[in-house]
């Protein structure tokens, strides 16, 4: 059996690593740039799934009508169909969620299910995403392939969620510690703008918050505001 699995996160590259070699029984191509999942590419390869634990650009038509592209949505869809799924999960309060895996059809999340598994919200967003990661790979994608499933229409009232901005990341003064320490840990990956505060012509950007009895303690990055970005 041929596999695609395209993605672009260091925990997912690992995980891929690893599955590699634990399962020689496949034929397994990573990728990792979106110039090299051409159409050419796919069909010499001519995979039967192509898997995308984490990609961050649009999928073709040309391949994803003409083969078995799955992907993974950190929400009980179809509710949270959208875009930063984890960060306005944790801003809506929300401590578990399911993962989807959902066959690519064109639409903003509204492909058929194949299978859903549970995700617990605690610690930073880094943690997240490589427990994440983890299911994804030992559970989730040899489930397809050993039990090859029909994806399932998505059931259930429609919630939409909108991508956030990095403005969107600042602390705000009327925050209570909880949703400041929800702000920051969210935050908290490869990839993701801080959570920050702006002081004057400084900003003050947070990461690995923990959060004790007395308040939150957490590494900050200080730097002079760009004002010239700011007027753009």
């Amino acid at each position: 059996m041929n596999i695609i699995i395209a993605t672009i996160k260091s925990w997912n590259i690992k995980n891929t690593e690893e599955f590699i070699e634990n399962n020689p029984e496949y034929n397994i191509k990573l990728i990792t740039d979106k110039d090299n999942l051409s159409l050419k590419n796919i069909e010499d390869f001519n995979p039967d799934y192509i898997f995308f634990p984490h990609w961050s650009w649009i999928i073709p038509e040309e391949i994803y009508s003409n083969y078995n592209c799955i992907v993974f949505h950190m929400t009980d869809l179809p509710f949270g169909r959208g875009g930063s799924p984890l960060q306005n999960l944790i801003v809506r309060g929300i401590k578990n969620t399911k993962i989807s895996a959902l066959k690519v059809d064109g639409g903003l999340d509204t492909g058929d299910i194949y299978l859903k598994e549970d995700l617990n919200l605690n610690g930073s967003a880094e943690e997240i995403f490589i427990r994440l990661s983890n299911i994804i790979f030992e559970k989730m994608i040899p489930f397809i392939l050993n039990e090859k499933p029909e994806p399932q229409k998505q059931k259930g009232e429609v919630v939409k969620f909108k991508r956030r901005k990095p403005a969107e990341s600042e602390i705000e003064k009327k925050f209570s510690i909880a949703k400041v320490y929800d702000y920051i840990r969210m935050l908290d990956a490869e990839g993701y703008p801080k959570a920050f505060i702006e002081y004057g012509d400084l900003k003050l950007e947070f990461n690995r918050a923990k959060l004790t009895a007395n308040g939150i303690v957490a590494d900050v990055k200080i730097t002079e505001i760009n004002k010239d970005d700011n007027n753009e």
